[in-house]
């Protein structure tokens, strides 16, 4: 794949800079958009072989729409008008400069004609390609997350930056990076092959989950922010399960609906944390749990299900519990030991221990928090304290709790779980 210079294009989801600085935007043009960008964008990068060509005639595109279309009307296929006019532009644009090489390459792709504005699945591989692309693994994990905001959901390099607490050009060269390997190692914008599409979506999968959990924690910029990362990993799940409707994409999905729908209640106005247990169960969001329970139930027809599905099912029986205590712990502690058969990571076996001190007592759940801390595997891991030392509060041995809470506070990260775990040491007795 070609990439002209970096530094072309950073337009945004919700308008695009660039078409915002024109006078009088017309409503629909405007709405298209808002709509149609990322599909528009997604089959230029496949015509063009290049994002940044792409995106800079993506933007040509609607420009020219701006000042043909109050002339002429909207045309019936408006996303086809506007990629055979971006595609024509770029050439266009190429050949003033004298890049024939690629010309040539551009001149063997299908014309105006041949793009057919009723092809609807070569329009959904096209962002089905794109992801892939953008998730590929030969990219740090930091790229993938920055190229797939930047590429596929069209957020502008300043808002990734600012949601990440990154500097824009930080982030920007973290773009262009990826861009270059991307170039350089010959990364195939295509789906995989099926024989390959196994390891590759996990790639796709992480990247999702990881820009949801940065929304979902309390360590990603405000608020707002927070639950703008959030929004854009639940859309690319839906984007996803509408392009490859697998028991994997389904259940990442039904994951983050399940887990979004207690935003709300888990923390206080003033920012702090509320523990599961303790949450307002009022505040959870109805609508999102049903739709949540139901792509879980979906998941596990599919058969194949695999961790994301698995853990969907765990946060779907917490969702379904009207209250803390008439949660099925049983339950929970039989998917868990399901999800280690699948993950045999120790932070699943630590979640699995959590569980089983609420289904079986704190001593039994302290017992397998201690076999694993012994094992040396959740050394530095300040969840591991913190868990160890609630289920010795919850026993009574005081001063193993004091330890394991100043542990855990020694290695925490994030100030509201900081702030958290110190209110629990202060209100320890003596």
């Amino acid at each position: 794949m070609k990439t002209a210079p970096a530094g072309r294009g950073a337009g945004c989801r919700s308008a695009s800079p660039r078409l915002g600085a024109l006078p009088a935007i017309p409503d629909e043009v405007e709405a298209i958009y808002r709509r149609e960008s990322r599909r528009i964008f997604a089959t230029l990068v496949r015509l063009l072989g290049d994002f940044d060509l792409a995106e800079e005639a993506l933007h040509d595109a609607f420009r020219a729409a701006l000042e043909q279309w109050p002339r002429e009307g909207v045309p019936a296929n408006p996303r086809a008008w506007l990629v055979s006019t971006g595609r024509f532009k770029a050439i266009d644009a190429l050949r003033r400069r004298a890049r024939f090489d690629l010309v040539d390459d551009l001149d063997d792709c299908p014309s105006p004609t041949g793009f057919d504005p009723a092809d609807e699945p070569s329009v959904e591989d096209d962002r089905l390609r794109l992801i892939f692309t953008c998730c590929h693994p030969a990219l740090s994990p930091e790229a993938r997350i920055a190229l797939t905001l930047r590429e596929v959901c069209g957020l502008s390099t300043e808002a990734i930056a600012h949601a990440f607490l990154v500097a824009p050009p930080t982030l920007a060269q973290r773009i262009v990076r990826a861009k270059t390997r991307i170039r350089d190692s010959l990364i195939p914008y295509e789906v995989p092959l099926q024989a390959e599409l196994g390891a590759r979506l996990d790639s796709v999968l992480r990247v999702i989950y990881l820009v949801f959990n940065e929304g979902y924690s309390a360590s990603a910029g405000d608020s707002l922010t927070r639950a703008d990362l959030s929004g854009e990993a639940i859309r690319l799940g839906r984007l996803l399960v509408e392009l490859l409707p697998e028991a994997e994409p389904v259940g990442l999905l039904a994951l983050m609906l399940l887990q979004e729908s207690r935003r709300d209640a888990r923390t206080t106005p003033e920012g702090a944390l509320v523990l599961l247990e303790e949450q307002d169960r009022s505040l959870w969001r109805r609508e999102l749990i049903a739709e949540g329970v139901a792509l879980v139930e979906r998941a596990l027809r599919a058969g194949g299900a695999g961790p994301y599905a698995v853990q969907a099912a765990i946060a779907a029986v917490h969702a379904e519990a009207p209250t803390a205590a008439a949660t099925d712990w049983a339950q929970i502690v039989g998917l868990y030991d399901v999800l280690l058969g699948l993950d045999p990571s120790p932070v699943i076996a630590l979640n699995r221990a959590v569980a089983l001190a609420m289904r079986d007592g704190a001593a039994a759940g302290l017992a397998e928090v201690d076999a694993i801390l012994a094992r040396g595997e959740l050394a530095d891991y300040h969840l591991a304290y913190a868990a160890r030392a609630d289920l010795c509060r919850r026993l009574g041995r005081v001063d193993e709790a004091r330890t394991a809470y100043r542990r855990a506070i020694a290695l925490t990260t994030q100030r509201p779980e900081r702030r958290f775990l110190e209110r629990r040491l202060a209100q320890l007795p003596g």
